[in-house]
């Protein structure tokens, strides 16, 4: 009792800090529920982009500043080489130009012998396959006669022998002699009409291994080829007639131009599968295949065809051949027009085009290659829309490849970073492709943010560290700053990627700057008041930082007036977009004023608080109603703040003449905050005095009969508040008040403990000396709550521990005190309380 009296010495507020000693879970808890409150908002809506472009329509990219997302492809537009150099300069042909007929390994000239070169001075042999000099003319890859053509009947005997064994089951292909590949892509047996014991590959004899050594050792050592020893120019030579030249022959027979069935798709993909099986196998894949440019050639000619599938399958086979320049950007291109039509990701899915594609990503230089890299990501940006591809890229690491190559990107264009001595991305055009990329990356890093499995990734990868300094050295590209801000958006939302970004100190200045710098860009705005208000919602080491930064006030009031009077006083049909600004910039006042110095320093603000009471004016609770929440939320957590120089304080007249009219709403969430306001400015006794004489407290007892906890709990605050004053106790009592509040306590007593105690506070202050009216009922409820050993907890652990805490810590104490109270009713002068204990 001594305790309880010692607490009357001072007029204490409403909600009470329990000091400085650190706190246990449940007081936090406790308090956050008593006096400040934590806004949650929805996450601006980012919707898909269903064209799948490299640039959205909301793009600030000009079409003339931008790579194209539509272009067409062609079998001319390869080269079937792929040995030009960079600058694109080709070579002066010979003047003179041998007719002479074309044998499949291109070895036999008309005498069945070499056709004899001269020496080249200081030439290093090594390569034969890229030192051989062509004697074919020059053609466009649509004008290249069909390989069938090449087996034209020879002059000599010996070349006629020697083409026989290479030629004879190719010769007058037709598509019903194609040869047949199981889905797994390997060569079945074609259907044979001479009876002739067939060979595993194409139905033909096959000579014996010496034979053929003997015959392709002599004519590989007269046709020089650099550095190979003879068995190895055999074993190739072999290899191309008998591994390579079959299938090339099945696509040769199918001419361009036209539809193609799904029948000759199918066998044209599985032709090439079997092909880059077996390139694969003898580790012909890359630029070790002599007769590489050939192979390409006939692969480039089935791009006309315009099917994905097929194009797809194609493309798979010509990256492992590892091409550069022009054709690995158009293979790029290609790959990025077949990703475009969702139709065709079922097609990725069942292809391992994907490792090659993050392979190109880690080894592609991107100082050369910049504009292959860029498609490369655009493609696998669009897939990751694909919730099945985006876990086929998690799985396969693709968060860290982006981030490597985020990494490559930012060494190039800080101006802080070392100087790399080997490349350089000077220039304009190259600066910009580098922002183009980084838009793919960054957008595809918010796809991959979708999926919870990548949370722990993004959180424990120094992924925040990167985007700040990605953001920060790009704060002049608007697409960029967004597609970060997107990723910070989301992942911000969930309580561990919060608390790394909340742990990344750069990513407040960075904020605060891109809000000053694009103050009128809604979405990036938008987006970052939303991570702002999540890291304000979480911690309080993040409010502090927001405000130690010098003009965070000023530039987050100065939105508000902006928004504000842009939206509500110059026009009467304001702009969701600009509403929507305005719910996540107070939510942000509001979380930051948890924090004691920010919450005093906002509440003497008086600009902050003339904005926030002319949103509770202005805007109607049917039109806004988030906004009018908010706001009132905010003033709620500001009127706790009750120095002398509080704006909310003096004004504390006209406050509540708007939340008397906020009470009238027939929104349960518009009434709650306007209570809860209440329960903070009714420790001021004008307040009090403009209650009981605007009849507000009859509508506060009412709200004790509502099922809402919460509800209650503000009408218990408020409650306790007014009856200090004696003379309103009778009124209260008149109501029905003392009736009511046993109620709560019966019905939320076992599950809600701090509202449990804060009705034994507003019983105290209620009842006075000589009551005896429902005191025996009273006693019993207390009787049976206080005793632990009567009381039925949760199962889980971890909520008896916390409802436990509640019990010991809001409900015993003055449960007790008030049992002892009513024991001894007759001897005891009742004094009330202000604040809980």
């Amino acid at each position: 009792m001594a305790s309880v009296e010692h607490k009357q010495d001072k007029q204490d507020p409403f909600y009470l800090s329990r000091g400085a000693r650190r706190q246990t879970s449940a007081e936090i808890v406790t308090e956050a529920r008593r006096s400040l409150r934590i806004i949650g908002t929805q996450r601006p809506f980012t919707p898909r982009d269903e064209l799948r472009q490299l640039f959205g329509d909301a793009s600030t990219r000009t079409r003339d500043r931008r790579p194209p997302s539509s272009f067409s492809l062609h079998a001319r537009n390869f080269e079937a080489s792929d040995s030009r150099p960079s600058s694109g300069a080709r070579l002066s042909p010979l003047e003179h130009k041998p007719k002479l007929p074309l044998s499949l390994d291109e070895d036999c000239s008309e005498g069945g012998t070499a056709v004899p070169k001269p020496p080249v001075a200081g030439q290093d042999r090594r390569g034969s396959g890229g030192a051989r000099t062509r004697l074919i003319r020059a053609r466009s890859l649509t004008r290249l006669p069909p390989m069938t053509q090449l087996s034209k009947e020879l002059q000599t005997k010996d070349c006629h022998e020697r083409t026989k064994l290479s030629m004879e089951p190719f010769q007058q292909a037709n598509p019903n002699n194609l040869q047949h590949f199981d889905p797994r892509g390997k060569r079945t047996e074609a259907p044979q009409e001479r009876e002739e014991p067939p060979n595993k590959h194409s139905g033909m004899l096959q000579p014996s291994r010496a034979d053929l050594h003997t015959k392709e050792t002599d004519t590989e050592a007269e046709c020089g080829h650099g550095d190979m020893t003879g068995r190895d120019a055999t074993d190739e030579s072999v290899f191309w007639n008998f591994e390579v030249l079959p299938v090339l022959q099945e696509l040769e027979a199918v001419i361009p131009g036209g539809s193609v069935s799904e029948e000759t798709v199918k066998h044209l993909c599985d032709a090439c599968t079997a092909l880059h099986n077996v390139l694969a196998e003898r580790g012909m894949l890359g630029r070790q295949l002599k007769k590489r440019s050939t192979l390409l050639r006939a692969l480039f000619r089935l791009i006309d065809l315009g099917s994905d599938q097929l194009n797809l399958t194609l493309a798979k086979l010509i990256l492992a051949l590892n091409i550069s320049g022009n054709n690995l950007l158009n293979i790029c291109k290609l790959i990025f027009k077949i990703s475009r039509s969702s139709n065709n990701d079922i097609l990725f899915q069942n292809n391992s085009i994907i490792d090659l594609l993050l392979s190109l990503l880690q080894c592609e230089d991107v100082y050369s290659s910049g504009e292959s890299v860029l498609y490369t990501v655009g493609s696998l940006k669009l897939l990751s829309g694909n919730c099945a591809l985006s876990r086929l890229l998690l799985a396969k690491d693709f968060i860290s490849v982006l981030l490597q190559l985020a990494q490559r990107l930012i060494q190039l264009t800080d101006p802080d970073a070392p100087p790399d001595t080997d490349h350089t991305l000077g220039g304009r055009d190259q600066n910009a492709i580098a922002g183009h990329i980084l838009v793919q990356l960054t957008a595809a890093l918010r796809n991959m943010a979708d999926l919870s499995e990548s949370r722990p990734l993004f959180s424990s990868n120094e992924v925040f560290s990167t985007l700040c300094k990605i953001m920060d050295l790009y704060q002049d590209d608007q697409d960029v700053c967004l597609n970060v801000a997107r990723i910070f958006s989301k992942l911000s939302s969930y309580a561990g990627c919060c608390y790394a970004l909340a742990e990344t100190p750069c990513c407040y200045r960075l904020f605060l700057d891109l809000l000053s710098k694009h103050s009128r860009k809604q979405d990036l705005v938008v987006r970052l008041l939303f991570t702002l208000g999540n890291l304000a919602a979480r911690s309080n080491e993040a409010r502090e930082r927001v405000y130690e930064r010098e003009g965070a006030v000023d530039i987050l009031l100065g939105l508000f007036q902006s928004y504000h009077r842009a939206a509500f006083l110059a026009s009467k049909n304001p702009q969701h977009e600009e509403e929507d600004v305005l719910v996540k910039l107070i939510r942000v006042l509001a979380n930051l004023s948890i924090h004691p110095t920010v919450g005093r320093a906002l509440a003497a603000n008086a600009l902050c608080v003339q904005l926030l009471l002319e949103v509770m004016e202005v805007r109607s609770v049917e039109e806004s109603t988030e906004l009018v929440v908010n706001a009132s939320a905010t003033v709620n957590n500001l009127s706790y703040y009750q120095e002398e120089n509080s704006v909310v304080r003096a004004q504390c007249t006209h406050i509540s003449k708007l939340l008397l009219g906020l009470l009238l709403s027939s929104n349960m969430d518009v009434v709650l905050e306007a209570t809860r306001v209440f329960g903070n400015l009714s420790q001021i006794k004008d307040v009090r005095h403009f209650i009981i004489e605007n009849k507000v407290h009859q509508f506060v007892v009412a709200m004790l009969d509502s099922k809402n906890p919460d509800v209650c709990f503000s009408a218990c605050g408020v409650l306790m508040n007014l009856s200090v004053d004696p003379e309103n106790r009778a009124m209260l009592r008149k109501e029905g008040a003392i009736h009511k509040l046993m109620d709560c306590l019966r019905d939320f007593g076992p599950r809600d403990w701090q509202l449990a105690g804060l009705v034994c506070q507003a019983l105290w202050n209620c009842t006075e000396e000589g009551e005896t009216q429902n005191m025996q009922e009273l006693l019993e409820i207390l009787s049976l709550y206080s005793d632990q050993t009567f009381l039925q907890w949760p199962s889980s652990e971890d909520v008896r521990e916390y409802q436990e805490s509640c019990w010991e810590l809001d409900f015993l104490p003055v449960a007790q005190k008030l049992k002892k109270r009513i024991q001894s009713m007759s001897v005891t002068v009742l004094e009330p309380i202000s604040g809980p204990s």
